[in-house]
């Protein structure tokens, strides 16, 4: 199988080193001209700055598109056109608009899309969603999400929902097994051009729930949720990949092996090429986030409840 990366900066440069490994890794493109020598260099495959160039020059398979979110659109189009498997990292898009029409194409060029949604390949997430599948501790009833840091300095275009807490919404939406009905969200800016904080409640049916917390000013990194169930309470962290469950009295700490969440999406999407696994993130649901994303901001503006009918 031979994979061509566009856009090696920032959270890129982490699927570059992965690529390489796993031996797919045959050309990255970038605009910049010295990183895109750099990495073309360091992992000894061609380096273009030019997309053109690229599909000209390349015999590959897939691609996997990590460049700022502005530029998806032209990017994956012009790639699903070419009869590509594509990658996109989160958001698929920025408009859900443009989401739908690549999913058309898609469909209609016969090649694999998918989106970045990362945490569905976390060990914590798949514990939990294990145990949710099983009712090992009764029916779910809400989730809580809370992600804090210090705002990445390569996130130029987007503010914190279609950066960070498109995540949650995603994960939420994989860990309820459905979609929301209801979004309702306050969020603001205080240090950065768009909003850099945001509460929001995703409501769906039987009154269950998720509440998202996000924000770009506090100091400490903090990648936690909650699913709380009919029988016990479940607490995980996304970074040290820790599961605790409270049940009554007592509180027990499955083991489970703690593994590099993007190793197993690159891993999981290269299967779906090769026909050895379905695909995780279907295109469909990463559109849906999006407009799960433009709800949150337009209930914000607006200060309402925004109700949805998602596929």
């Amino acid at each position: 199988m031979k994979i061509v990366q566009i856009g090696t900066g920032g959270w890129g440069k982490n699927h570059t080193r992965i690529l390489s490994q796993l031996g797919v890794l045959v050309a990255v493109c970038d605009a910049d001209a010295e990183r895109s020598r750099e990495y073309g260099e360091k992992y000894a495959v061609n380096h273009y700055t030019s997309i053109d160039e690229l599909l000209e020059h390349e015999e590959f398979d897939g691609v996997f598109v990590v460049t700022p979110t502005s530029t998806h659109t032209d990017i994956a189009t012009k790639m699903i056109e070419s009869k590509k498997h594509v990658f996109v990292e989160k958001p698929l898009t920025y408009k859900s608009e443009d989401g739908e029409r690549l999913v058309k194409l898609a469909e209609k060029n016969k090649v694999i899309l998918t989106c970045g949604y990362i945490e569905r390949f976390n060990p914590a997430v798949d514990i939990v969603k294990n145990f949710l599948n099983e009712k090992k501790y009764g029916d779910l009833v809400m989730l809580e999400f809370h992600r804090e840091n210090r705002m990445p300095l390569h996130i130029k275009d987007v503010g914190i929902i279609y950066d960070t807490s498109v995540h949650d919404i995603d994960t939420a939406n994989w860990l309820f097994d459905d979609m929301p009905v209801v979004v309702f969200a306050r969020a603001g800016q205080i240090n950065h051009e768009h909003e850099d904080f945001a509460n929001i409640m995703l409501g769906y049916k039987n009154q269950k729930t998720a509440i998202i917390s996000s924000n770009w000013i506090t100091p400490k990194k903090v990648r936690t949720f909650s699913a709380v169930c009919t029988e016990a309470v479940i607490t995980s962290d996304f970074i040290s990949q820790e599961v605790r469950v409270e049940k009554n009295q007592d509180a027990e700490i499955p083991r489970n092996e703690k593994k590099e969440p993007l190793l197993l999406e690159i891993e999981s999407f290269l299967g779906a090429i090769n026909g050895k696994n379905e695909l995780v993130v279907k295109p469909q649901q990463a559109v849906n986030v999006t407009k799960i994303a433009e709800a949150a901001l337009l209930s914000s503006q607006k200060g309402v409840p925004i109700y949805l009918e998602l596929k």
